[in-house]
């Protein structure tokens, strides 16, 4: 369990917390009351624990990606229908920015056996389900954690892509997430919407929002295939700027922003470029953009969202998938493999209510400890 106090060394300011792993992604994981409150204060010194901003993030804890990136803050829940209080963290590694307006799926599914280790929440064998409201969206997530003799289980068969070997399963519930950001599963009320670029072109994209706003781009409109790999995308600076245009407009669009232009390469929506499936055993193929970068893998929060747009006639996602789309699961490929989501809508509505929204994770724990910045930050 994290040890409850700070600590000077030296010049050095020492703050308790744990390095997790959750799903395909890396977080350092603070409890509340040990972080300064909202504001500059707090955001410096994420920065400097992450060691923001440098491309390899050597004076700090980040390891030079955006997936390794990320700080989760969790406190005593402020609502009565949840256990915890998550707020998640987004340090980008190379511009000095950290931004506050999206969840991560990922590391989402780290918060649970967090709050079971910690003592936060009562630790019930086999099984401790575990209410998180997640402050970046005002929603309500729900965790299942394997626990045996008081502590989430770490070992177990399941196996996700991107990760090597198999770990305990931890299931994620994101029913409550629809219209986390907007209010409404299709913010824009269309299930494809035209896009006027400032070089002339006209792209459609579909703007859905549940677990988080996403813009999806067919890859034929970028002059894509749908199977790149990151490096291809990520090195093609025009491209990137293509996408942050759409991700800013579309942003504009829905309220995120007063101007497309007051923001570049943003976080949000997140951008995610769909295709039909190859050969592969997937039902769509899907590349993330967000914050300028084509994610490893795909986000947790942006699998979610992209199982649900499936379930919208009309949409980008839905003519991706086309005639694969059957039962109770989309099969999303990505770069490291296949994700399943589970998705399950209620039949006969305009659009779409929600039984089931959710994915398996894995997590553990990997190192507690203090981290140390320099004693004027903190």
């Amino acid at each position: 369990m994290v040890h409850d106090d700070s600590s000077t060394f030296g010049e050095q300011h020492g703050v308790p917390c744990v390095l997790m792993r959750g799903g395909t992604s890396k977080a350092l994981f603070f409890h509340l009351r040990h972080v300064p409150p909202p504001g500059p204060a707090r955001d410096a010194f994420l920065k400097r624990a992450m060691g923001t901003p440098d491309p390899l993030q050597i004076d700090g804890m980040g390891g030079s990606r955006l997936v390794t990136s990320k700080v989760a803050l969790i406190g005593p829940s402020t609502r009565p229908d949840a256990d915890v209080d998550y707020t998640f963290a987004q340090c980008d590694v190379e511009r000095d920015l950290i931004g506050y307006d999206a969840n991560c799926g990922n590391i989402s599914s780290a918060v649970g056996p967090f709050a079971v280790d910690e003592g936060l929440v009562e630790a019930v064998e086999p099984l401790t389900v575990v209410r998180i409201h997640n402050t970046n969206t005002g929603t309500v997530l729900v965790a299942r954690v394997q626990v045996r003799d008081g502590k989430a289980r770490v070992t177990g068969d399941c196996a996700i892509a991107g990760v090597p070997g198999t770990g305990a399963e931890i299931l994620m519930d994101y029913t409550d997430t629809r219209g986390a950001k907007t209010g409404r599963l299709l913010p824009t009320g269309q299930p494809v919407d035209a896009i006027a670029l400032e070089d002339g072109r006209e792209v459609r994209v579909s703007i859905v929002d549940a677990a988080t706003p996403c813009v999806f781009i067919a890859a034929e409109s970028l002059g894509l295939h749908g199977d790149e790999l990151p490096p291809a995308i990520g090195g093609d600076r025009a491209l990137i700027e293509t996408i942050g245009e759409i991700q800013a407009r579309a942003g504009e669009r829905i309220g995120l922003y007063a101007h497309w232009r007051d923001v570049h390469l943003p976080g949000l929506p997140l951008a995610v470029i769909v295709a039909p499936a190859g050969h592969e055993d997937s039902d769509l193929r899907a590349r993330l953009v967000f914050l300028g970068k084509c994610h490893d893998s795909m986000a947790g929060t942006g699998s979610i969202c992209t199982a649900a747009a499936s379930r919208v006639p009309g949409t980008l996602v839905h003519a991706a998938a086309g005639d694969r789309l059957r039962g109770e699961v989309l099969r999303i490929g990505h770069p490291l493999g296949v994700m399943a989501v589970k998705v399950v809508a209620q039949p006969g509505a305009a659009l779409p209510q929600f039984t089931a929204l959710g994915l398996q994770r894995t997590a553990r724990r990997l190192m507690e400890g203090v981290v140390y910045v320099p004693a004027e930050t903190a």
